[in-house]
């Protein structure tokens, strides 16, 4: 599908596909206190005298017995990082040995980790960062979070990556502290450069799709193939087609950038809770 007609992924409808967001979002937030997406919600400031017009239901009823005076109580929001969903919907992201692709796994954790945001009141925004302008502005209303995520079910086969681009144009834009996710199979060359400049001035995780195909094809020689984003055609040794994987996350590593592989052949979801819980991002940025 070459004439940039849009294509929709049908192995979830939208029912299906909202409902297994929703089961990851809740195991992403299950645990303790110390989950990495829950807080302690709204936090106890004070007891204050009651002024005409508060909401009888914050009144202090134990600091009113005492005192024989009616009080309130008074609670502070925690603030908390708004969050940038980065998703990668290059064709590269289509190429698949496996029943489910990148694409379609990317769409998933990306659907898991804004609803578990968005339970944690920070508001999510997502950027499109393949040949599409797909850019939706940090919101806490669900309905707008689960139409794009609807939205970007449908794709197109011919797009190119544009990942570092998109961090370029994104960054100068972003004057608060931000919790960023990239969702790519960075296949970008200059992406590790750019997500590694991103990270100086923001809280920037990296979530790698990775097909098992990806970690090297089986024999030697020489092979005729077809790049997935442009097209172009290329004659190359089995092992110059795949990503030098070491290299990059040793890059990512000194940069001090969190990243995780997430294989398509594999179950996936208890490696990204044990990610997020290791790192802890979410209570970090609450502060």
């Amino acid at each position: 599908m070459s004439n940039g007609e849009l294509e929709e992924i049908v192995p979830l409808n939208s029912r299906q596909f909202a409902i297994a967001a929703r089961r990851l979002a809740d195991s992403l937030a299950y645990g303790t206190d110390k989950s990495p997406f829950l807080g302690s919600g709204i936090e106890y400031v004070q007891s204050r005298q009651y002024q005409p017009g508060d909401p009888i239901r914050s009144m202090d009823w134990r600091v009113t017995a005492r005192t024989g005076k009616p009080h309130v109580r008074e609670f502070e929001t925690p603030r908390r990082l708004p969050c940038y969903l980065l998703i990668d919907t290059s064709a590269s992201m289509l190429v698949t040995s496996q029943r489910r692709t990148k694409y379609e796994t990317a769409l998933l954790v990306a659907a898991g980790l804004g609803l578990a945001c968005l339970d944690r009141v920070s508001p999510v925004g997502v950027l499109g960062v393949g040949g599409r302008d797909f850019h939706v502005q940090p919101s806490l209303n669900r309905d707008t979070i689960l139409q794009w995520l609807l939205a970007l079910r449908k794709y197109r086969s011919d797009e190119p990556t544009t990942l570092s681009q998109r961090i370029a144009q994104m960054a100068p834009t972003l004057l608060n502290r931000t919790l960023i996710f990239v969702l790519s199979d960075l296949h970008d060359p200059a992406a590790a450069a750019a997500i590694r400049e991103l990270n100086q001035r923001h809280e920037c995780l990296v979530i790698q799709l990775r097909d098992p195909l990806e970690d090297g094809l089986v024999g030697g020689g020489i092979l005729r193939a077809v790049e997935a984003e442009t097209g172009r055609q290329l004659v190359a040794r089995s092992h110059d087609v795949h990503t030098d994987q070491p290299q990059l996350e040793r890059f990512l590593k000194r940069a001090g950038v969190d990243h995780l592989v997430l294989p398509t052949d594999q179950s996936w979801s208890a490696l990204l809770r044990a990610f997020l819980m290791s790192r802890n991002a979410f209570n970090r940025g609450a502060r």
